[in-house]
């Protein structure tokens, strides 16, 4: 994977200090009447940035998913959940002017930095945990020097509370958690832990799956 910035969604800010404002969610899995309610609430709420955690298609389409953000002028960052194949999320980059892929890539807003990496280790978008952090170091790289930072994945970190679900959390982002060290982690991934919020070292992780959340940094 080559690494690169979208420069058609990189912004700058004049006042680093300013807060950041995003409406983040993920496992929409195709839910068109979710979308909807969201992109209102993105403009009630005057968010500068969605950003979609994985899972949002379903069986590879796409259709009205992401139109209603663009429609509200939101600029969206997403990466591929497990049941997104990459082509699609990088498609979805490539049609619309506001939205970026994320999935190894990486958005600058003034001080802040924002990278991700998607997929996890079942579904149509497998990927192991080596080269999963590849795709987290390439694009945490590129923001060095920001006082801020957000990493947004579709799979929860190892030894996270969502493990609860007796499903085991990725050890490579767990593994950026602990080496990058971003001010939040943005997650999905297990729906029933939609809404739990917790600190792991320095990071707070939110689990955002289907319950979205505001987040100001």
């Amino acid at each position: 994977m080559v690494e690169r910035k979208n420069k058609k969604t990189e912004k700058k800010k004049s006042n680093s200090k300013e807060k950041v404002k995003i409406l983040a969610v993920g496992d929409i899995h195709g839910d068109k009447e979710l979308v909807k309610r969201l992109a209102k609430k993105a403009e009630k709420e005057n968010v500068d940035l969605v950003v979609l955690a994985g899972d949002i298609s379903h069986n590879d389409n796409t259709e009205n998913l992401i139109g209603p953000f663009v429609k509200a002028k939101k600029h969206v960052l997403l990466v591929p959940g497990n049941h997104d194949s990459p082509a699609v999320v990088d498609f979805l980059s490539r049609v619309y002017y506001k939205v970026q892929n994320l999935n190894g890539y990486y958005f600058i807003d003034g001080d802040l930095g924002i990278f991700g990496a998607g997929g996890a280790d079942i579904g149509v978008n497998t990927i192991g945990e080596k080269d999963m952090f590849q795709l987290l170091k390439r694009s945490n790289d590129k923001l060095s020097g920001l006082k801020r930072k957000i990493m947004v994945t579709h799979m929860h970190p190892k030894g996270s509370l969502s493990e609860f679900s007796g499903i085991e959390g990725s050890k490579s982002i767990r593994k950026a958690i602990d080496e990058f060290k971003p001010d939040v982690l943005i997650n999905a991934h297990i729906h029933e832990a939609g809404g739990i919020e917790e600190i792991i070292g320095k990071t707070k992780v939110i689990n955002v799956s289907r319950k979205e959340k505001i987040v100001e940094i």
